[in-house]
């Protein structure tokens, strides 16, 4: 993604303050109840950014998570802070201490939001039927992929009229994803669409960015 990119999406984040950010880093907690063999793809989706796979997924941890898959630190500051001020209030058990800014993977599907495109249930579990419509509906310059185009007519089908405060996350969500996923002619694969849904595009973003050092690194070695 470049700089411009990513202050676009950074330019609606919520600010927080460096005081605020180191009281929630120190924060500790216990381990959240969570089933990793039977969770759902929402749940797949977020645990990407529970780097230590304890079910609670702290600001820091979606700060790495974001530079992971090829974002800036100040970006990803933004973008945590916006998401857990949001998300960390909706999924926190009511006896858990206050901040309330961790998001705990358990009770994630409290935080779905309208105006997206109905391939995640009410619960978080993966809808295929609706997955399918995507592309039968979208994916006119190739059956299995979207353009730039086709994405915002995406987002834009999918608004929901009686609720316009739903209509600011996919937007954002959907440009992340495709400012760093789609390839060089323009595309997001199939693959990569449905790799939103469980998380595995996050996977497969941090494992090419790591690729990409690797070989950067390798070179710079033989100069």
């Amino acid at each position: 993604m470049t700089g411009a990119q990513q202050s676009r999406w950074a330019a609606a984040a919520m600010p927080v303050t460096a005081l605020l950010f180191l009281w929630v880093f120190s924060w500790g907690h216990v381990m959240a109840e969570i089933d990793s063999a039977n969770m759902t793809a929402l749940q797949k989706h977020v645990s990407f950014f529970d780097r230590n796979k304890d079910g609670i997924i702290t600001p820091s941890e979606t700060i790495e998570g974001v530079v992971a898959i090829g974002c800036d630190i100040a970006f990803a500051r933004d973008f945590a802070a916006r998401v857990h001020a949001i998300l960390g209030p909706k999924t926190s058990p009511v006896d858990v201490p206050l901040p309330h800014l961790s998001i705990y993977n358990e009770y994630i599907y409290k935080g779905m939001h309208g105006s997206d495109t109905g391939a995640l249930d009410a619960n978080g579990r993966f809808v295929p039927s609706k997955f399918k419509e995507i592309f039968s509906k979208h994916a006119k310059t190739k059956p299995y992929a979207l353009t730039h185009l086709e994405v915002k007519e995406l987002i834009l089908a999918n608004r929901d009229p009686n609720d316009p405060q739903s209509w600011v996350a996919p937007i954002k969500e959907w440009g992340l994803i495709y400012d760093l996923a789609h390839d060089k002619n323009g595309y997001l694969s199939k693959d990569s669409v449905r790799g939103i849904y469980d998380g595995n595009v996050f996977v497969k973003l941090e494992e090419e960015r790591k690729s990409t050092q690797c070989v950067t690194w390798q070179n710079l070695t033989l100069i």
